[in-house]
């Protein structure tokens, strides 16, 4: 593998490493401090279960309060996660170019599957998901999408691309849309759709299309189209799509928390 590129991509991932942790930092710290409204937005998260009431003798539904979603302060440890993986690529440079040669990069689906799990469970909330149990299985479908990645890298390491399973992608694809069939199912409760504040369908619109860019990326990498032959080539995509899709997300998600 050419030493001039990965020493090139190293130094990319420090900047946009730098990016990500300036932005995390700004977002936990100093913006919840200067606008009280953010600082404020903190859902009710709950927990449903079956309760008994000896008046009418029957089962009904009830709810108890569980926490305070820390909005905020999770906005910014989404940009912290990106931050932090880029500081173990390049810590661990050795494994990551090693990694690399073999058309894998294992700290990026690691970091994909806590922080984008974390975003859609907070857009999750903006459409009335509080209950624990729905927001613990969007996280870990989430999470799965995107380790069904990493295993596409795993068994298509060293083969012929033109020999290239499939398996792992359509298993992720279908994981990763279930998150989304929960929110619509809560948006479908809701009567005049017309009500539903634009920031949110804005943020829930740029994360579809953002993160569908990610599988669009591995298409083009596993099909060798032009520049994408070389790994390398996609592999500096991810990270450019990686900070634009997570810088607009968060500033689209933290300052959607303020308004009305």
């Amino acid at each position: 593998m050419d030493k001039t590129k990965t020493q090139s991509l190293l130094r990319f991932n420090l900047i946009m490493g730098g990016l990500h942790l300036v932005q995390g930092v700004l977002m936990i710290f100093l913006i919840p401090a200067l606008l009280v409204n953010i600082a404020q937005f903190r859902p009710t998260i709950v927990q449903y279960y079956l309760d008994y009431d000896f008046i009418t003798q029957s089962l009904f539904l009830n709810q108890r309060s569980l926490f305070e979603l820390p909005f905020a302060t999770l906005v910014g440890v989404f940009l912290l996660l990106s931050a932090l993986a880029h500081a173990l690529v390049v810590l661990f440079k050795k494994r990551y170019i090693s990694d690399l040669e073999k058309g894998i990069n294992q700290f990026r689906w690691f970091e994909y599957a806590l922080s984008s799990s974390i975003m859609i469970c907070l857009i999750a909330t903006l459409f009335g998901v509080y209950d624990i149990a729905s927001l613990i299985l969007i996280f870990v479908l989430n999470a799965i999408m995107n380790l069904f990645g990493l295993i596409m890298e795993k068994m298509n390491s060293g083969k012929n691309k033109k020999k290239v399973s499939w398996l792992p992608f359509v298993l992720g694809a279908i994981a990763g849309i279930t998150p989304w069939l929960v929110i619509f199912i809560y948006m479908g409760g809701i009567n005049d759709l017309s009500l539903v504040p634009w920031f949110v369908w804005l943020i829930a619109g740029t994360y579809f299309v953002t993160f569908n860019t990610f599988p669009i990326n591995m298409i083009l990498q596993y099909r060798q189209i032009g520049k994408w032959k070389d790994y390398l080539y996609g592999e500096r995509v991810y990270i450019i799509l990686s900070l634009v899709a997570k810088t607009l997300l968060a500033w689209l998600v933290l300052f959607g928390a303020m308004q009305p």
